[in-house]
């Protein structure tokens, strides 16, 4: 099977063209779950955040399937979605500057900034954002607010006033996601404000572990992070891969990020 590795701030995916009439066959014959599983594996496999299949679509200049780590299928990925729109650009599916991507949650629109034949940059129309407060008890812990904020998938957004180790981070985020209080798994954001221009972000994603980004989850606390009166409507989203602008329009109650994706290498993996 033939893959690509691209990745938008360390957010890394194994992507496979299912436009390929004989990949799609090899697709449809085998179990994606445990393929996830299996190419994401950093020492026994490729290594990954998990695996994205490209996909024709009746609807859309393509189709985007996102699988995790653990093999659990997910509704949408911000820092996926700009590197499947830089392939099909650039691998001459699509020529357009302006594409639209069918996801599970809904059609996304993304803009192409375009150099001498390259993207440099995606921006991606997120959508409408659904935002809640609520709280949750932590192992007999006080009551813990935080703001849930669903993207096309759920994200637990914890605002801090001091940045958590790299062990607290892993430590709590697997206790909030797997937590009963989100029958589904959530993701998980432990944000701090520098001003109102600016925000640090560390995830913990659903499926996956923490990750160096997360293009939704950068949205969700930027969306969190205004509604508080923290922040302006745009803001640059520090994560440990690097920078994302997102911008979300209260009139419109929209949001847009903007950020790179870079492919990696291309190979084959024998299956």
């Amino acid at each position: 099977m033939q893959f690509i590795k691209m990745h938008g701030l360390g957010n890394d995916y194994i992507y496979v063209d299912c436009f390929d009439p004989n990949t799609a066959d090899l697709i449809a014959q085998t179990e994606l779950s445990s393929l996830a599983q299996q190419l994401s594996d950093r020492h026994f496999g490729i290594g990954s955040d998990g695996l994205v299949l490209i996909l024709p679509s009746a609807e859309a200049d393509a189709q985007m399937r996102i699988f995790n780590a653990d093999g659990s299928e997910a509704q949408m990925c911000g820092n996926a979605i700009r590197c499947v729109g830089k392939y099909l650009y650039e691998s001459g599916l699509s020529l357009r500057s302006r594409l639209f991507i069918e996801t599970f949650a809904g059609i996304k629109t993304l803009t192409l900034q375009v150099q001498d034949g390259i993207v440099s940059q995606v921006s991606v129309n997120m959508g409408t954002p659904k935002v809640t407060t609520d709280s949750l008890a932590l192992q007999g812990n006080d009551l813990l607010g935080f703001t849930s904020v669903n993207m096309g998938n759920p994200h637990a957004v914890f605002f801090r006033a001091q940045h958590l180790l790299d062990t607290e981070i892993a430590k709590m985020g697997r206790l909030i996601s797997t937590h009963p209080h989100f029958p589904e798994g959530t993701n998980v954001e432990f944000a701090h404000v520098r001003n109102p221009h600016e925000l640090e972000v560390r995830v913990y994603e659903r499926g996956s572990g923490p990750t160096l980004a997360c293009g939704t989850g950068a949205c969700a606390a930027a969306v969190a992070a205004y509604k508080h009166g923290e922040t302006e409507e745009e803001m640059t989203v520090h994560l440990p891969g690097g920078d994302l602008l997102i911008h979300y329009d209260h009139r419109t109650d929209m949001v847009t990020m903007t950020g790179p994706a870079t492919e990696v290498f291309r190979g084959e993996m024998a299956l």
